[in-house]
Parts: C-alpha cells; sequence; structure tokens
C-alpha cells in the first residue's frame, strides 16, 4: 500500500505470468540482466498482473485488470506460463468492495495480460458499472490489429464492454491529481498515469517499466513496437518524475519504488507471489 496524497494506492492479486527473459530484456545480454531479476530453469521471468486500485474522495480506479479468469486455453498458459489466475475480486471483497465498485478502468494499453481481466470467460464486463479510459490511438490497434499485433490485442477481451469505453487522445484529467498521458513506445497507443497530491508524486510507467530492472532506459523489451520511441520517452520521464514513486503492474518484488540515479534508494516490497 502506498498513500500520495489523499490517493490511496493497493495492489490487487491479478494473476502471473512467466516471459522468456531474452523477450523481456531484448537485446540486453543475459548476464546483465539475470543478477538484476530472478529467472528459472527455462530462462522465464515471473511477472505478476496486479492492478492498482486507488481509492479516494473521486471513487474507486482501477490500473489495468489482470489476467482474468479461465479465459486461456492449456497452450496458452503455458505458453505464457500463467501459473494462476487473477483473484481481483477476492482481493477487492477483502477491501469491502466487489467489482461493481470500480468507478473508472485506467487502461495503460490492451495487450492481452493488462486486458483480458475486463471480460469474463462468457464475455461479460467484469467491471459493469466502470468508465474505461484508454487512448484513442491504442483503442484503434485493439479492434485493427496488424500483422504483428493480433497476437495481443485479442477480440474477446473488447466484445462486451465497447459501450463503456472513452478514448482520449494526447493526455486527459481523469480527476484533480491524476492525469494519463499518450507516450507510445510499447504500443503505438501505450500511456502513463501520473498521480500527485499534497507535494507528492507517483507515476506508472506501465510497460515502458515493467520491471525495477528496467530502469536503464535502453533495457527495453523485444515486445515493443517501438523501441527507440521508448527509450526516448524513457530519458524524458525519469528527469521529469526524478522525485517520483514509480509503481508497478509486472515486477515480481516491488510494488513501488523510488530511485537516485539507478538506485533504488526507497521502495515497497510486495508480499511473495506464487511464482
Amino acid at each position: 500500500m502506498l498513500h500520495i496524497g489523499k490517493f490511496k494506492l493497493t495492489p490487487l492479486n491479478g494473476g502471473i505470468t512467466h516471459m522468456d527473459g531474452g523477450a523481456m530484456f531484448g537485446v540486453v545480454p543475459k548476464p546483465l540482466w539475470q543478477d538484476k531479476y530472478p529467472n528459472n530453469a527455462q530462462n522465464q521471468v515471473p511477472l505478476v498482473t496486479h492492478p492498482i486500485l486507488i481509492q479516494s474522495q473521486y471513487g474507486n480506479m482501477l490500473i489495468d485488470s489482470g489476467v482474468g479468469n479461465g479465459k486461456l486455453d492449456e497452450k496458452q498458459r503455458r505458453n505464457y506460463g500463467v501459473t494462476y489466475d487473477s483473484d481481483v475480486t477476492a482481493a477487492l471483497n477483502q477491501l469491502g468492495l466487489t467489482p461493481s465498485h470500480i468507478d473508472i478502468v485506467l487502461m495503460s494499453h490492451l495487450h492481452f495480460d493488462h486486458a483480458l481481466g475486463l471480460t469474463t470467460a462468457d464475455g461479460q464486463s467484469v467491471f459493469n458499472n466502470a468508465r474505461i479510459i484508454t487512448s484513442r490511438t491504442e483503442w484503434h490497434e485493439m479492434r485493427h490489429p496488424n500483422v504483428r499485433s493480433r497476437a495481443t490485442y485479442w477480440e474477446m477481451n473488447y466484445r462486451g464492454i465497447e459501450h463503456q469505453v472513452e478514448p482520449f487522445d494526447d493526455k486527459i484529467e481523469i480527476c484533480p491529481g491524476i492525469t494519463m498521458i499518450h507516450t507510445g513506445g510499447h504500443s503505438e497507443g501505450h500511456s502513463i498515469i501520473e498521480i500527485k497530491d499534497d507535494g507528492m508524486r507517483a507515476v506508472h510507467m506501465a510497460d515502458l517499466l515493467p520491471t525495477t530492472a528496467h530502469r536503464n532506459p535502453l533495457w527495453v523489451t523485444a515486445y515493443d513496437d517501438y523501441p527507440l520511441d521508448s527509450i526516448f520517452q524513457k530519458e524524458e520521464l525519469f528527469e521529469k518524475f526524478d522525485d517520483a514513486w514509480f509503481i508497478f503492474y509486472h515486477d515480481v518484488r516491488y510494488f513501488a519504488a523510488k530511485f537516485d540515479g539507478r538506485e533504488i534508494i526507497d521502495e515497497v516490497r510486495r508480499k511473495p507471489a506464487h511464482v
């Protein structure tokens, strides 16, 4: 848990994947990254997919949605190393909430590991009362993927929620203190979320900074559609948010961290994940 002024941030249990380490670190040689992030004997790295609940006087908001429940077949579970599904509903219940209490879902982007939790296995909206905010570019790509992106933009993740989606262009103020900013890079429509209040700041850079090990601007994933854009965005954002908390959807060890250069100087650790 992390407090940014009036905003209370809590990670929820959204499932876990295990992706190839070479893909997650792109052109970075394994001897450089393996000491900074854990890998298993199959060269896979664990990546939680934990949505971030934001509570305040402005309601209940969620950043991204987890890997859902029962939406992957056995081949997909094996390929993506999914060892457990989302438990977002139970996590919300522990806080006295249900999915219907979520007012806004902020989708950094709509790749399957972020968007599977938006709908049920039979195509119903999970967060049926929520506005779903994503960039206009991302929403278009979700529905009209190209030969590369169709591997991650799946129809089953948007059928049933179209009426809830509110696309934006360059930037949108969700409420006083929370802003979504279109960055591109990881995907053409990728966005970050800035949270600020009472002299404090946090930023969710989503898959521009999937783990603390990716703090080096040159360390981008092989999944990035526009890696040079990712690098340039990271350089600018690290300078802009030099005093901010960075919050994570994927990092298996850290929910939040502050950096001095590339060194972690403050942290909020996760509870051990089922890796």
